[in-house]
């Protein structure tokens, strides 16, 4: 989750791990931004079908918690809807890629399951991730930057906050590669259940053209696509 406490800690630790969770998760949610500096092959263009969610890779493991851990391939399978690009406002575009991943992250000393799945379309890319940082949602706008606005989404707390994928450079050849910040994202982090009792659901946003993409449409797939992940009526 990209967030951290809403009360004060006199150790200030939640501070640290709101940080290290918004570099983290942004980096994971909003996706890579590629820009190649040489000659290569352009994207596949005209498929004639939807592009279906790619095989979860087993292997990762995280005990006893793994019952309650919504696995990448459930989260890809509950964004990759069939009426997601009416979703988003572009009805008739076709999904160019669908993925799902169990990754995680090391966060004072504790290992934090952090699952995604993205899904790419001409104009949007949408991803969706959870986290059990057990941190709350309420009060987390403040590690967000000045634009977060603390929301109630689907009777749940909820923040709204603006940021950036990760632009990576670089030759065919695998020379001279750089990264920076890529194109704005707009992102949604809602509680994972009602009593905000710690983890969140974020949906990411952003535009193929690199415009600031319509906070409309990020709750409205949002309001969609969250009742529809697993656990999510369980933990409401």
């Amino acid at each position: 989750m990209t967030e951290g406490s809403g009360e004060p800690v006199e150790d200030g630790r939640p501070a640290v791990q709101a940080v290290a969770a918004i570099a983290a998760v942004a980096a994971l949610c909003g996706g890579l931004w590629w820009v190649s500096s040489g000659d290569g092959a352009s994207r596949p263009q005209g498929l004639s079908k939807p592009a279906a969610c790619e095989s979860e890779k087993p292997g990762r493991t995280h005990g006893a918690a793994d019952a309650k851990v919504v696995s990448g391939a459930q989260l890809c399978t509950a964004l990759n809807r069939p009426d997601l690009a009416e979703l988003l406002g572009t009805p008739g575009q076709i999904a160019k890629s669908a993925s799902g991943g169990d990754g995680s992250m090391k966060l004072l000393g504790t290992d934090i399951a952090t699952p995604s799945a993205q899904v790419q379309f001409e104009t949007y890319t949408v991803a969706l991730a959870a986290t059990y940082d057990r941190l709350p949602v309420a009060g987390s706008a403040v590690h967000l930057g000045s634009g977060a606005q603390p929301r109630t989404v689907l009777d749940r707390p909820a923040v709204l906050y603006s940021s950036h994928t990760i632009s990576i450079r670089f030759r065919v050849d695998g020379t001279d590669s750089s990264t920076g910040p890529g194109v704005p994202t707009r992102v949604l982090s809602v509680a994972q259940d009602a009593k905000d009792s710690g983890g969140s659901f974020e949906v990411t946003l952003f535009r193929e053209d690199g415009t600031v993409p319509d906070e409309a449409v990020l709750l409205r797939v949002a309001e969609k696509v969250l009742p529809s992940v697993p656990r999510w009526v369980a933990n409401g």
